[in-house]
């Protein structure tokens, strides 16, 4: 347990940012999820999958200047699903 003032503060504030970036990554894991389904669906729904992967983009984005994930982390995976897309766009 924490035995100084300052570190009893730091577990409190630890926590809070805890709550705030699970939100945030759970967010960018579900956008991600979605433009994933969306894009294997096929051709078809060829809109429904740019759209979908551009939220996700925009989530990743948001999660990385945040600094919940590493900015590598979110090029990394947004540098896939622009892959994904232009197979996708390139077939269609």
């Amino acid at each position: 347990m924490a035995n100084t003032a300052s570190a009893i503060k730091r577990v409190r504030s630890n926590n809070r940012k805890r709550i705030r970036n699970k939100i945030t990554r759970t967010g960018t894991r579900s956008a991600v999820r979605s433009a994933r389904e969306a894009l294997s669906k096929g051709a078809g729904a060829a809109t429904d999958a740019r759209t979908a992967t551009l939220e996700a983009v925009s989530a990743l984005d948001k999660a990385a200047e945040k600094g919940v994930i590493h900015k590598n982390n979110a090029a990394r995976r947004k540098s896939r699903l622009m892959k994904k897309l232009a197979a996708l766009e390139a077939k269609k």
